[in-house]
């Protein structure tokens, strides 16, 4: 009887022992969650923007023993899920992450789309949720209705009018003519961006001589060039999402697309886009911009090719890595995963990143980049709404 009490005693004190561990390792442990594309037609652009930067911010943050809180260094474990490129897979995964994994934090998901989707499950859980891949016009009545929902990449109309103001520059000088051809992929980003485009364009004094969409994953897009080809347009604009984006590239090579501005969106600031075409890029437009020559983002590069094994690419890496930047500090300012305080923390806080200093007004960030140009093999913001270091725009000379 003896021995069994002393082996029943022993036991008891090994589970206790045991759960004390448990709940310690719980302590020094933050859950973020992740959802985005690992499949399907935008995983293309997640793998270079989306992920990539996750992954050094966590080694990151692990490396240097965790998030600084008040009880301690509290290391972060990952949780992530492919959302298939479907909005409805991730809702389910981002509820799944909230309600079974418990996870303390959630990435904001890969897409303007689906950031709108999962805003809704974003609040009704509690998670701030900083939307990088992203862009709207109805950023002041989506603030309003999701309170811990933020924007850091700017309006649909900032990048409409920075892309006609170039062009507008571009025709005053006497570089090009007013005719446009306007493309857009038929999804929220795209069509948020045409249907603003139209009345800046016509109010810029810019003719649309060509104007077409098409859905999210066309494979064969040689009909859209060909169309813009032969309306003899001056500049060509894209409202594009990468595979379209790579896509309406070649096209153009290979139809001689030849206009002295050429503009496609997601991607085109892609390292594979200018592996891809070489110095064909040269002179081509895009969405966004950095400026890579400031020793802030010339570590930031170096640090994401030495962790991640790829280049970070010149608009959304950064944009992405600044977010989780913001997302560290607060939690740090706060000393705790308290998600409420955490929200308030970015409202009410300035940022050191590395795009440079970010702060919300009523939940958006308004200094940002816009447009960015290929300029002898490098990827430079040529407009912004404030950020320094903007190069000038330079005229595209062929395709050769």
């Amino acid at each position: 009887m003896k021995r069994r009490t002393i082996l029943k005693l022993a036991a008891a004190t090994a589970l206790a022992g045991t759960m004390a561990f448990g709940g310690a390792q719980a302590a020094d442990t933050i859950k973020i969650g992740a959802s985005a594309p690992k499949t399907g037609p935008l995983a293309g652009g997640s793998t270079v923007t989306h992920w990539p930067n996750i992954k050094l911010w966590v080694e990151q943050v692990n490396a240097r023993g965790g998030l600084q809180l008040k009880s301690g260094k509290a290391k972060l474990e990952l949780v992530e899920y492919d959302d298939q490129t479907n909005p409805g897979e991730a809702i389910k995964n981002i509820q799944r992450m909230a309600t079974q994994d418990k996870v303390d934090f959630i990435i904001a998901p890969y897409g303007t789309a689906f950031n709108l989707a999962t805003a809704p499950i974003f609040d009704k859980y509690g998670y701030p949720q900083i939307a990088v891949s992203a862009i709207s016009d109805q950023i002041p009545e989506l603030t309003k209705r999701y309170p811990r929902l933020f924007f850091t990449l700017g309006t649909t109309t900032a990048f409409a009018q920075a892309v006609a103001d170039i062009l507008v520059q571009m025709k005053n000088d006497g570089k090009i003519g007013s005719k446009v051809a306007m493309v857009n992929v038929a999804d929220a980003f795209g069509i948020e961006l045409a249907a603003a485009a139209r009345p800046i364009f016509k109010k810029a004094g810019l003719d649309v001589v060509y104007d077409k969409s098409y859905p999210l994953g066309t494979q064969d897009l040689s009909p859209i060039v060909k169309g813009a080809k032969a309306s003899n347009p001056d500049s060509f604009v894209a409202w594009s999402y990468p595979p379209d984006t790579f896509g309406l590239t070649q096209q153009a090579i290979i139809q001689n697309l030849d206009v002295k501005a050429f503009y496609t969106a997601v991607a085109t600031c892609f390292p594979a886009y200018g592996g891809k075409f070489g110095s064909k890029v040269n002179g081509n437009l895009g969405a966004g911009g950095i400026n890579p020559d400031t020793p802030a983002m010339q570590a930031y590069a170096a640090a994401h090719k030495k962790i991640t094994g790829k280049d970070a690419d010149g608009w959304a890496s950064a944009t992405t890595y600044a977010s989780l930047e913001i997302l560290e500090q607060a939690i740090e300012g706060v000393g705790s995963a308290d998600r409420d305080a955490v929200t308030d923390y970015i409202k009410n806080n300035t940022f050191k990143t590395v795009m440079g200093d970010v702060t919300f007004k009523n939940q958006n960030n308004d200094v940002f980049w816009t447009v960015g140009q290929w300029q002898n093999g490098k990827y430079y913001g040529v407009a912004s709404t404030g950020r320094p270091g903007e190069k000038p725009v330079q005229l595209k000379s062929g395709w050769n």
